[in-house]
């Protein structure tokens, strides 16, 4: 809970999100169990407003750019204006399954 807690902290503060998820994911990859390694972020702001989704990114990119160098392997981003999450009526994309790294590949 750790770093799920600090990615919390940073984007709040960062952000003044009208709404903000951050899911550890972790558990769904292979990875041992109570990993902090894998999470999806949906957040709302009014800053937002205006950026394209490229822009929106590289800012949590930013402000994230400590845990992302460290323990975080994968970072699932859906960044919203507040219309967009209106129109979207709440609803986020499911994060696709774990297919296991290099064992899904097949030679």
């Amino acid at each position: 809970m750790i770093v799920q807690q600090a990615i919390e902290k940073k984007l709040a503060e960062a952000f003044d999100p009208d709404h903000l998820e951050v899911v550890n994911e972790s558990h769904q990859h292979n990875v041992p169990p109570g990993s902090e390694s894998h999470f999806k972020v949906v957040m709302v702001a009014t800053g937002f407003e205006g950026q394209r989704k490229v822009a929106r990114h590289q800012q949590v990119y930013a402000v994230l750019s400590e845990q992302i160098s460290g323990p975080v392997h994968a970072l699932a981003l859906h960044t919203y204006t507040e219309k967009e999450w209106q129109q979207r009526h709440g609803q986020v994309p499911m994060s696709p399954p774990c297919l296991g790294g290099s064992q899904s590949e097949k030679s």
